[in-house]
């Protein structure tokens, strides 16, 4: 069923020249003229222009293209903007002979100005009976179709993979940076408000037995905890109104902004009084304003080492996650890297409990370390996919332990569970039971794959509330490859 966009043209090609033309398709090159004749007096001369379409996904396909001029795209709608299929000048597509085609699989619509021959499929019996090579030519282009139109899923496969791994570890990155950043920037504040206050510092002239004063009850006061737990709001809060109200009295030129911060020191209004004691209101005032900016940029500079190290961290996780710098086939920590694919995908899993049991002094197995970690993403993605499917979050459970000579991981989910007229479905590629443009049927077959490669076995058990997926893997390098 095509549409009306594509249309015979105005003057009609003399079959000959259709003939001739033909020898420009790929796969009819050598069919001798008389075949190639019968193929332009049966078939159905068509032309359109860019941006014409040809075709909606799900229509009925009842006619072979035969692209003689021109570039046709097939965008399939629920696959985002990646082409699933490009057909260009000298190229046999559409419904072919003994293909079980029933839609067409996407929408397609003219690039450049198209010129094509079209057989319907009721010619079929006819055009293999008067052209018997043709049985030949159209099931290798049927192979080479299949060929392409997997690798073409399987690469939005990965991109859907890699941008989800990607909106991951940006988000869990954009956390400590910007905690990192913020941090950087209050100490800058910090230090060039102690720069310009630094004369005032200096021109206290405090003795001897003053300086040693002070710097005994700084370090009292920076001996208590900065922590606070929820029940001491009130009472943080009132303290700090007392610290604001003293230093008012002081006077203090910023007290707004020095209690603050020696509230979150535990400091005290007998504290105050003890430090007022070594010195007169105005040398106090001074000391207490550099004193505050000091904590302030203590905290800033503890912010920016954890914010710093959770960055490395991830940097790690993804460099154990990769396998970067390593070689292909190694000795491979199982836990390790259930473990740094949980970290990669931390962001999904704020409401999902995580249990984990690992059998202790697990031995390593010879495998391809990034590809088995691609088996855990996708096992994992499933199981969160599932939970999401929860008001509660659920529960997410690892499992690595020894059965006989194979390595044995579960993952287990508390979701809604599998169906078991679809569990021996799941693993067939482009099947899924996600919502279109969530997913395009390849995870499991890709992750059903991987672990056959390495002579592994992988299988599913589901009840409502409980699905466990099992990957065993054998130990010995020489029975893995």
């Amino acid at each position: 069923m095509f549409s009306p966009t594509l249309s015979t043209p105005a003057c009609p090609t003399p079959a000959e020249n259709i003939a001739a033309a033909l020898e420009r398709i790929t796969p009819l090159q050598g069919l001798p003229f008389e075949d190639r004749l019968w193929l332009a007096q049966h078939g159905e001369e068509v032309v359109a222009q860019p941006g014409d379409i040809l075709f909606e996904e799900g229509q009925p396909a009842d006619r072979m293209i035969l692209i003689l001029k021109g570039e046709i795209h097939v965008r399939r709608q629920r696959g985002g903007p990646m082409e699933l299929f490009i057909g260009r000048t000298g190229q046999m597509t559409g419904l072919l002979p003994f293909s079980r085609m029933k839609a067409s699989g996407g929408q397609g619509f003219a690039i450049s100005p198209v010129w094509a021959l079209l057989v319907h499929k009721d010619q079929f019996p006819a055009m293999l009976a008067a052209i018997p090579s043709m049985a030949q030519r159209v099931v290798s282009t049927l192979l080479d179709r299949v060929r392409e139109v997997t690798r073409i899923e399987q690469q939005a496969e990965k991109l859907s993979a890699l941008g989800k791994l990607a909106g991951n570890l940006a988000h869990e990155l954009n956390n400590p940076a910007s905690a990192a950043q913020r941090a950087a920037a209050s100490l800058v504040m910090e230090l060039r408000a102690n720069r310009e206050n630094r004369f005032r510092l200096v021109n206290l002239c405090l003795s001897e037995e003053q300086i040693r004063g002070v710097e005994a009850w700084e370090q009292k006061i920076l001996g208590r905890s900065s922590r606070h737990d929820a029940r001491d709001a009130v009472e943080q809060i009132q303290l700090e109104e007392d610290l604001r109200n003293w230093l008012v009295k002081l006077p203090c030129e910023t007290a707004w902004e020095v209690a603050a911060q020696l509230a979150e020191q535990r400091t005290t209004v007998a504290d105050l009084e003890e430090l007022r004691g070594l010195m007169g209101p105005s040398e106090a005032g001074i000391s207490l304003q550099f004193f505050a900016r000091y904590l302030r940029s203590t905290r800033s500079v503890d912010t920016l080492l954890n914010s710093t190290a959770r960055i490395f961290d991830l940097i790690s996780a993804v460099k154990a996650y990769s396998y970067m710098d390593r070689a292909p086939i190694l000795e491979v920590d199982v836990p390790a890297g259930l473990d740094a694919t949980i970290q990669m995908l931390q962001s999904r899993m704020k409401n999902v409990e995580i249990e984990r049991h690992y059998d202790p002094d697990l031995p390593r197995i010879s495998a391809y370390g990034s590809e088995l970690n691609q088996v855990w993403t996708a096992l994992i993605e499933n199981a969160l996919d599932a939970l999401g499917e929860t008001t509660q979050g659920g529960k997410l459970r690892l499992t690595c332990r020894l059965e006989g000579e194979m390595m044995l991981v579960e993952i287990w989910d508390t979701g809604p569970g599998i169906p078991p007229e679809l569990q021996d479905r799941i693993f067939e590629p482009f099947f899924t039971t996600k919502a279109p443009g969530q997913g395009l049927g390849l995870g499991l077959d890709n992750a059903m794959r991987i672990v056959r490669k390495h002579r592994g076995h992988l299988s599913v058990r589901s009840d409502p509330g409980s699905t466990c997926f099992r990957v065993r893997l054998p130990l010995d390098q020489l029975q893995a490859y």
